[in-house]
């Protein structure tokens, strides 16, 4: 039987482009979305066979929903060899305004609570199978924080933490923990975004290069890679210099600015 890969954020994006760059490489599809009906659309306008893909509607930011999804694949598809946490949301907020404290908050409940919830059906089952791989997608913007982007540097660099900390507890398992940082990728998160955004992919060439990196086994790696050149070189400015050089920097569209 073919290997499955389970994928939330799927209905558009990252996500879309990774579920159609594992569906082409002739895995079986376990799709998590919002919005289900969209989903199931999509796959079969793509033409997949009807038993080579499920779409499991669930909300990542609610822990209960997640959680049973996963386990609602498990008892359909089976144990997925991959899981690839991917869903996020992203906004700006302004510490002064009391109603972005509730965006930070619904920030950490999806990309964070939210991907170790997508994770969590999987790993006694992949523990006792003696493999599989979780990946969480993370994002270079939280290797150093953003004026105005506060809620999503932190959740991202919570990701990266929190994967580091789950690597170590599963390493002697079999099971692979990987951790893949995005830079700028063309897809409905960014297209609003006020500043300039190098090295901008699209989502099918991220999707590929994400796709080898799963496959290669590695722990850690950010794509496109000159943008792992950057972060390295921003991680070793000196804070002063650091803000010089995002002083004036157009910041991120708060969630009321929408």
């Amino acid at each position: 039987m073919p290997p499955l890969v389970f994928i939330t954020g799927a209905s558009s994006g990252i996500g879309q482009a990774l579920a159609e760059r594992y569906r082409r490489s002739g895995w079986r599809l376990a799709l998590v979305a919002r919005r289900g009906a969209e989903m199931a659309q999509w796959a079969q306008a793509q033409g997949i066979p009807g038993d080579q893909w499920r779409v499991y509607t669930a909300d990542v930011a609610d822990p209960d929903s997640i959680v049973a999804a996963g386990q609602a694949c498990i008892a359909d598809q089976g144990l997925p060899d991959v899981v690839v946490a991917n869903a996020g949301m992203s906004a700006g907020i302004d510490t002064a305004m009391r109603e972005d404290l509730e965006v930070l908050a619904r920030t950490f409940a999806t990309n964070n609570v939210g991907l170790a919830a997508t994770f969590h059906p999987f790993v006694a089952g992949m523990r006792a199978r003696g493999s599989g791989a979780l990946v969480g997608i993370a994002s270079v913007a939280g290797i150093r924080g953003l004026p105005g982007h506060g809620a999503y540097c932190a959740s991202k660099a919570g990701v990266i933490s929190y994967c580091e900390s789950l690597r170590g507890e599963l390493r002697s398992s079999g099971v692979r923990v990987v951790t893949i940082a995005p830079g700028y990728v063309d897809t409905p998160l960014t297209r609003q975004n006020r500043y300039g955004m190098p090295f901008l992919m699209q989502p099918e060439d991220f999707a590929d290069a994400a796709f080898r990196a799963i496959a290669a086994g590695v722990s850690y790696r950010v794509i496109p890679w000159q943008m792992g050149v950057v972060a390295k070189l921003l991680r070793l400015l000196p804070n002063p210099l650091y803000d010089r050089l995002l002083a004036g920097r157009p910041r991120k569209h708060r969630q009321a600015q929408r």
